[in-house]
């Protein structure tokens, strides 16, 4: 039964591949986006995950 699954599967990806705009996808991948930022931490939220004397790789 698997089998049938992995069939549908890769026909649904021949079937997207075969609808794919490539002019679309161009017109994207020129685009410029604003991508968001992290906003800056204050000093006393600069935490690091590890405490520094409890590391180990030093």
């Amino acid at each position: 039964m698997s089998n049938t699954n992995t069939n549908n599967d890769s026909s649904d990806i021949d079937k997207a591949a075969a609808q794919a705009d490539s002019q679309k996808i161009a017109e994207n991948l020129e685009e410029t986006k604003e991508v968001n930022k992290p906003e800056s931490l204050s000093e006393e939220e600069q935490t690091p995950f590890i405490e520094d004397d409890l590391r180990t790789d030093k």
